[in-house]
């Protein structure tokens, strides 16, 4: 249900060297620094520090015009998720748009997840926004790669939905909803592909199915409010099923 995308042309791995955290943090914080500011900041000698102020070039996220050295546009995107106390880049919420497409006797788009997480849970079209995208194209195309249909969309409601272990209460999953009603849909309905099944279903044959996500009965009252709605809410689920 749920796919990312890059968000810069630039990819970290993992997390850089504390000595690389510790430069982004000194440039974030200044329009620019000489090498010799920089390596008295890290209080290292300058073999070892040539070798990390290389490896954030190389990475794209520094760059060098003269004898100065500043943060990239992606080093300045990585750079501003840290906290400048821990030097550790902050987790953030996922935001994720939920597609419900309505035909025209009542009949909405469903998809049961094939893969884990959640294997087997019954909910809507979903995906995650990518860098650049507006909520209405992330939910064309994610209605497109995931059922081959297209449809008329409308931005309903924004619902922040946090996933607990139902037995030790850890957090899960958090993550911003965006809420896309779909009309008049048109194209071949693809109903298997690897990890998920598609099928239109009344509201009481999906709600007779054992595995729901939490939201997604929920969510289908919003479709039709006369205004956008914005909700909060925790739900739990066993943790097999994570």
């Amino acid at each position: 249900m749920c796919r990312g995308g890059a968000a810069t042309a630039v990819s970290y791995e993992s997390m850089p060297h504390p000595t690389q955290m510790r430069i982004l943090r000194y440039l974030l914080l200044s329009p620019g620094a000489t090498f010799a500011s920089l390596q008295k900041d890290a209080g290292m000698q300058s073999d070892q520090f040539t070798f990390h102020i290389k490896k954030l070039i190389k990475a794209g996220y520094v760059s060098k015009d003269d004898a100065t050295y500043r943060l990239t546009a992606a080093g300045k995107e990585y750079a501003n998720r840290m906290d400048i106390d821990t030097y550790a880049i902050e987790r953030q919420a996922k935001i994720s748009v939920v597609v419900i497409v309505e035909d025209d006797q009542g009949n909405i788009l469903h998809q049961q997840r094939r893969k884990h997480p959640y294997y087997g849970y019954w909910g809507h079209i979903s995906g995650k926004v990518r860098w650049g995208e507006t909520l209405l194209e992330a939910a064309a195309r994610e209605l497109a790669e995931e059922t081959g249909l297209s449809a008329d969309l409308r931005v309903v409601s924004l619902y922040h939905k946090l996933d607990y272990d139902d037995s030790t209460q850890a957090l899960l999953e958090d993550k911003y909803l965006c809420i896309v009603h779909g009309t008049h849909s048109t194209g071949n309905l693809i109903k298997d592909a690897e990890g998920r099944h598609n099928e239109w279903l009344t509201m009481e044959e999906f709600a007779h199915k054992d595995k729901k996500f939490g939201e997604a009965e929920e969510t289908l009252n919003l479709i039709h409010q006369p205004h956008q709605v914005i909700l909060e809410k925790k739900y739990s689920y066993e943790g097999h099923d994570y």
